[in-house]
């Protein structure tokens, strides 16, 4: 009986021509060959068989994009503490911008996997993150919307090896410390035993680093641990955990160093923060950078990352040349006719090194938006503004940038529904410490006092008691009011408003006696800088102040202006009917007449009462009771 006859597979190049184009076969959905294994002979038949240009370059990236995979899976399964520093320079072999997906994904699986190595992981990312930030931020962003997407489905295992790795990228200062922060509060929010026991471990990694950065949203996020202790509803076993936790704390977190040893591997000054909040609704994980994808610029972009990698592991011209697939010769010192024959091959690779960083003009004012977004965050994280301040301190600003500190300050509070002494406590704090703080706001309050017009009411009142804090805590010198000059024509109703409060606030603080003394100093200084402010060259601009000053609660302060008025010598009789009835009426207060009541003040007066009636309920608008009466014009 004969056995079956069963077709065995045919190999080698005739059973390649046998089965349909050898592209078809080279370029398979899981690359070479299917996925299977090919000797390298017939893998280079069939890639001499494709004639085709574009299945060529198909099959020459996947077998590139295969071996990235096995390039970055291999040593970042291998990192330990000993060998890191060549595994880092293994990585930065590989194209690390084309396959930052590939390697996120690797990270984050190898550290779910082995959390014990977590810190070992967050150290390899802090040292690549100097080179490429992209890539810092890539991982950050994944494991946010992993956090987010594990608390949501109540996977307890994936949000703890989410908020380890996250914990670890803190104390590396890849991740900003508001992160950290913002995770121990929505664990704690609504406490659970498996919850808090996230917080828990979360908390004994990242303590430490917030005892030295913000030692007060620690002790809030240990307030919140003592609460939950006493009152929660929690398990037996959570209760021991949360013990021991402040047992740790006790000890200066001594088991749980910020960076653990031989890890330590980044400068402070080349650590580059990513500042990705838990709130934010823009993430994106960008999924298809796992994914194989054809690229129609792939040489240019394997030729940049080469010269990227030169750069970050300095490699010489020589190893570039010998290593590259032209085959032209180096040039040597010695050889000067090898030097004249390749030169304008030599100057190719040279210009790419040539640009210098601080020739960069930036346009889009992309560092700029980076730095106020910096100088916000460090103010709304603050629980004091001590903390406040001393976190503006330590913002690395470039010369010339100072200035942007102070104008954020003053947006901050501006911003706000009411005035809150915390954002004058933190620009008095920044002028005592240092006298260049006090000419940046001297140069704002003279920026805004000239666009004043432009804020709205609610936001030029907070403006002005800011600077009246300043101005009262002798923060800021008096003679930075020299840019007020009240007139009728130079005062706008938005620029009256500010001054009233400026002064209402003042005179609230420091008592109107003392306003009046220092309004009246006899440092020459300052009263050449009030001259704006209290007039003496013109009779219609001083009684113009007079009725401003009265209308506001102020008349004390208009006693000399009112002497000069009276002493006033009268105008010829030959003036215009209008100087006529103000000179009859100069040294008299309070006319009752019809004419005596249309001062140049009366103009305005009805219409800026109405406006900041409307923002302040009235309060400030209204004169005083016991005021002294306008002086007629």
């Amino acid at each position: 009986m004969e056995s079956p006859v069963t077709e065995r597979p045919e190999h080698g190049p005739v059973a390649a021509k046998r089965r349909s184009p050898a592209a078809s076969q080279i370029t398979g959905r899981r690359g070479v060959a299917g996925g299977r294994y090919m000797p390298p002979a017939l893998r280079r038949q069939l890639m001499a068989e494709a004639t085709d240009r574009s299945d060529a370059d198909d099959t020459r990236q996947r077998e590139s994009w295969d071996q990235l995979k096995k390039r970055i899976n291999g040593p970042v399964n291998k990192a330990n503490t000993d060998n890191l520093q060549d595994i880092i320079v293994e990585l930065f072999g590989a194209n690390l911008v084309r396959g930052r997906g590939l390697f996120c994904r690797s990270l984050m699986r190898a550290q779910a996997q082995s959390t014990s190595f977590t810190a070992v992981y967050a150290a390899l990312v802090a040292v690549i993150n100097t080179k490429l930030p992209i890539i810092g931020e890539l991982l950050v962003t994944r494991l946010v919307l992993q956090f987010r997407r594990a608390f949501r489905r109540d996977d307890k295992n994936q949000c703890l090896s989410s908020v380890m790795f996250l914990a670890h990228l803190s104390n590396q200062r890849v991740a900003h410390e508001v992160l950290a922060f913002q995770i121990v509060s929505l664990l704690l929010e609504t406490p659970t035993d498996d919850s808090v026991e996230v917080a828990v471990a979360f908390a004994r990694e990242v303590g430490a680093f917030l005892g030295t950065i913000a030692p007060r949203v620690l002790s809030y996020v240990f307030d919140a641990f003592r609460s939950i202790l006493h009152d929660a509803e929690i398990d037996k076993r959570t209760q021991y955990m949360i013990e021991v936790l402040f047992q740790h704390r006790r000890d200066g977190f001594k088991d749980n160093p910020i960076i653990p040893e031989g890890l330590d591997l980044v400068e402070e000054d080349e650590q580059i923060v990513h500042e990705v909040a838990m709130d934010d609704d823009d993430l994106d994980a960008q999924d298809e950078l796992n994914v194989f994808k054809l690229d129609p610029e792939f040489e240019e972009n394997e030729e940049k990352y080469a010269a990227i990698r030169r750069g970050i592991l300095g490699e010489g011209e020589s190893d570039d040349d010998s290593g590259s697939e032209s085959g032209t010769e180096t040039s040597t010192e010695g050889d000067s006719e090898s030097g004249e024959e390749s030169g304008s091959d030599e100057a190719e690779p040279v210009e790419p090194a040539q640009p210098v960083k601080q020739q960069i003009h930036d346009l889009t004012e992309t560092e700029m938006i980076n730095l106020r977004r910096t100088i916000y965050l460090a103010i709304m994280s603050s629980l004091s503004f001590e903390e406040a301040a001393h976190k503006l301190l330590k913002i690395e600003m470039r010369p010339g940038e100072e200035q942007e500190l102070c104008t954020m300050v003053i947006e901050c509070c501006s911003q706000e529904r009411t005035y809150k002494n915390f954002y004058g406590l933190i620009g008095e704090r920044l002028c005592k410490l240092n006298r260049m703080w006090a000419g940046g706001f001297a140069q704002a309050f003279a920026s805004c006092y000239e666009n004043i017009h432009r804020y709205e009411t609610s936001h030029l009142r907070n403006i002005a008691h800011f600077f009246a804090h300043l101005l009262a805590a002798n923060a800021l010198r008096w003679s930075e009011l020299r840019v007020v000059v009240l007139t009728e024509e130079t005062t706008t109703s938005s620029s009256r408003i500010f001054l009233k409060i400026l002064l209402q606030d003042l005179a609230e603080n420091l008592g109107l006696q003392a306003l009046n003394q220092k309004l009246k100093s006899d440092d020459a200084q300052i009263s050449e800088a009030l001259r704006g402010m209290f007039p003496r060259d013109d009779a219609k601009s001083i009684r113009f102040a007079i009725n401003y000053y009265t209308s506001i609660g102020l008349g004390a302060i208009t006693e000399e202006m009112r002497e000069w008025l009276k002493a006033a010598p009268t105008p010829a009789a030959g003036s215009d009917s209008d100087s006529d009835g103000s000179d009859s009426g100069s040294g008299s207060v309070g006319s009752s007449s019809g004419s005596d009541s249309r001062s140049s003040y009366s103009s305005y007066s009805s219409s800026d009462s109405r406006s900041d009636s409307r923002s302040d309920s009235g309060s400030d608008s209204e004169p005083d009771s016991g005021a002294r009466p306008r002086v007629s014009l």
